[in-house]
């Protein structure tokens, strides 16, 4: 299986590559548009700040590319809130995957979120094995709202979407990579995600 992590200088890669390795296979990282679209599977990550993110996005043209792919494509955290409408943060232009936009949580609770939260409400074969409440680690300052398109809530101040899919594409606002065994069963669950 060729899984191909999105190398676009936003994500924590090592940390995702290790955890893909655990799970008994190989990741490549690459920002090459072809090598994207032949993966089996496709991995879109982020950490850092949104309207930077997505100008590394346009100058390699992998914000036309990205809404195009087949085949599964996961988000995590940044990656799946580019794959939103908009987002507050820089009054951003996402790729508009996902039909929600992003906004900032209130000044009632501290923010950045950081640290780890229960999901509930958990829907498709994303979460196939995984219990209600399970706790995952998320670090954000901004968020989702419930939608249409949410498989799994999450409530800190408000409750709001910790997860979302639409068609071939699924977004986490946790980090799988970095949750422990549940997470990595999660992200292994993606990897068994056939290719329609």
């Amino acid at each position: 299986m060729k899984i191909v992590i999105i190398n676009y200088g936003a994500g924590n890669i090592q940390s995702i590559m290790f955890a893909i390795e655990r799970l008994g296979f190989k990741a490549v990282l690459s920002d090459n548009p072809n090598e994207i679209s032949s993966a089996d599977k496709v991995i879109f990550p982020g950490v850092g700040e949104a309207s930077s993110a997505m100008v590394k996005l346009r100058e390699s043209g992998l914000n036309s590319l990205i809404p195009q792919l087949k085949q599964p494509v996961l988000g995590i955290c940044l990656g799946m809130q580019l794959m939103c409408n908009k987002t507050e943060e820089g009054n951003t232009e996402g790729l508009g995957i996902f039909d929600v936009d992003v906004v900032k949580f209130s000044n009632n609770v501290k923010v950045p979120q950081m640290g780890w939260n229960q999901i509930y409400d958990l829907k498709t074969d994303l979460f196939k094995g995984i219990s209600e409440n399970e706790f995952m680690y998320l670090v954000h300052s901004f968020y989702a709202p419930n939608c249409a398109e949410s498989i799994a809530t999450t409530n800190y101040d408000v409750e709001y979407a910790s997860a979302l899919q639409k068609d071939n594409f699924y977004g986490t606002q946790f980090h799988p990579e970095k949750s422990g065994d549940v997470g990595e069963k999660i992200l292994g669950n993606f990897l068994k995600i056939p290719i329609s």
